[in-house]
């Protein structure tokens, strides 16, 4: 079986407080983080016992995980195995990077965000070129709010050009295309972003070749449908993957519909899904598919939890 995982455990604390981010500043208690830590643990051990299969591995912490011990040994062991083809996580890259050293380069991966207001810009840049230094597949991206609009254009210029800087679309926020446009001479990429996509009953890869597992083992088609398919750890969910069309009206959110088979996505990210690393540079026009405009995006659910 060749799979991918989104893995969530229960970790929900973060050393930053952005406001546009219901978990800022929250706390885990010293209960929660080792139950996060046992979850983790498990998880990893059960990854590494499927010689049999092939699987990347991202895991979409609520908080940062990489401030957290057992989530940089869980990217070092994973990516040293010789049935996990991918291993990444999406971090605020706050911590040091030296640990990186220790991992298969050729396997591991960030998805790296720049929160404007919550680090200084010369530290996290430094990151970035640690990063560069190490030979760290990675990837860069900002919140497009307007206010982050100086400070991306910055980070873009300073960036090496096969570094690929993506936007998000502010949830909550739309775009007038004069707006949009802005966006869009940074990231050829940001149309995507910006509206929701109809998915209702279209074919998607979730629930097939990829799946979404809490720190229970609960697994789910993605981290947005609450339907369980069954459990990582009795192997109760493999009798459930298989094609099926999405249950929801949109997905809007990058983890998401980047695995809708409508969009020519997997294409565009070929090699670089779970990080979020293009192919090779390209400009593309809008979007099919694209859901009519709203009134805002919608907040994205809170799934097990």
């Amino acid at each position: 079986m060749d799979l991918t995982i989104l893995y969530r455990g229960p970790l929900s604390s973060c050393d930053y407080d952005c406001p546009y981010c219901p978990f800022a500043k929250r706390r885990d208690s010293g209960d929660q983080l080792r139950s996060d830590r046992a979850a983790l643990e498990r998880f990893t051990a059960w990854a590494s016992a499927q010689t049999g299969d092939r699987l990347s591995v991202l895991f979409t912490p609520w908080g940062e995980g990489l401030v957290r011990s057992w989530y940089r040994k869980a990217l070092v062991e994973l990516s040293r195995l010789p049935h996990i083809r991918r291993v990444a996580i999406q971090t605020n890259l706050s911590g040091r990077t030296a640990w990186l050293s220790e991992a298969d380069r050729d396997k591991v991966a960030l998805w790296c965000t720049y929160h404007p207001g919550q680090t200084p810009y010369e530290r996290f840049l430094g990151r970035c070129r640690d990063l560069a230094a190490l030979g760290i597949r990675h990837s860069v991206g900002v919140v497009g709010l307007e206010e982050h609009l100086e400070e991306a254009r910055r980070l873009r210029s300073a960036l090496p050009s096969e570094v690929y800087l993506w936007v998000n679309a502010a949830e909550g926020h739309t775009y007038t295309d004069e707006q949009a446009d802005r966006w869009t001479a940074l990231d050829p990429l940001f149309p995507y972003s910006r509206h929701p996509h109809r998915s209702a009953g279209l074919p998607c890869r979730t629930g097939g070749s990829v799946i979404s597992v809490d720190g229970d083992g609960t697994v789910r088609r993605c981290h947005f449908v609450r339907d369980e398919l069954g459990n990582l750890y009795d192997g109760s969910y493999r009798s459930s993957l298989g094609p099926r069309g999405c249950p929801l009206d949109v997905c809007d959110c990058h983890i998401g519909y980047v695995h809708l088979e409508t969009l020519p996505l997997y294409d565009v990210f070929a090699g670089g899904v779970l990080e979020r690393i293009p192919a090779r540079p390209m400009r593309l026009p809008a979007p099919d598919g694209l859901a009519p405009a709203g009134p805002a995006r919608r907040p994205l659910p809170l799934v097990g939890r």
